[in-house]
């Protein structure tokens, strides 16, 4: 039986998903291939976990990103991707995640190029050629939706799921994920 290959993208120093790979930006960047050979075969890897990431990048460089993860996925394999939300309706929170962020360039946030909403990143990765299942995410009205995903399967702690600070009555700070699945 093959090993499955799982790893998580722009890991930072959380490790939310052990027996995963965790990498940073100089292992494996998302839009240079070149990373990707040194450590991968094409059609080679299971899971792709990627929380926080893709806001980094345009919407060129995250399509371009989306085909090489595509490449290097199994056929049935999947990317798990997280980013902040575009139609979660609260000022404080589109401040912060904000193109360009809210202050300094040390804030995580100063590097954001892009807020997506469902729309444009389902999107995205469907134009990469995956099957795009939403796992939570807002509305243009704002009206937040969860559907069941599987923690084994990556764990993204910016949820509803798993973020402290979405546990009471009112989300706080959620994310829009999803699954892009590779069917062929």
């Amino acid at each position: 039986m093959d090993k499955e290959i799982r790893i998580v993208i722009g890991a930072g120093e959380y490790n939310n998903n052990p027996g995963w790979i965790h990498t940073q930006e100089e292992e494996i960047n998302l839009i240079d291939e070149d990373t990707w050979n040194r450590r991968f075969d094409c059609q080679s890897i299971t899971a792709i976990l990627a929380e926080h990431v893709w806001e980094h990048l345009s919407y060129e460089e995250g399509r371009m990103a989306a085909r090489i993860c595509f490449d290097y996925l199994k056929p049935g394999g999947y990317l798990r991707c997280a980013v902040p939300d575009g139609y979660f309706q609260n000022e404080e929170y589109q401040h912060i995640v904000k193109v360009g962020g809210p202050g300094p360039l040390s804030h995580p946030a100063a590097s954001h190029k892009i807020v997506y909403n469902y729309k444009s990143l389902t999107e995205l990765f469907q134009i990469a050629g995956f099957e795009v299942k939403l796992l939570e995410y807002c509305d243009e009205q704002g009206n937040f939706y969860q559907n069941d995903w599987k923690a084994e399967d990556g764990v993204i702690f910016r949820s509803k799921q798993f973020d402290p600070r979405n546990q009471g009555k009112e989300l706080v700070a959620p994310s829009l994920i999803l699954d892009a699945i590779k069917t062929v």
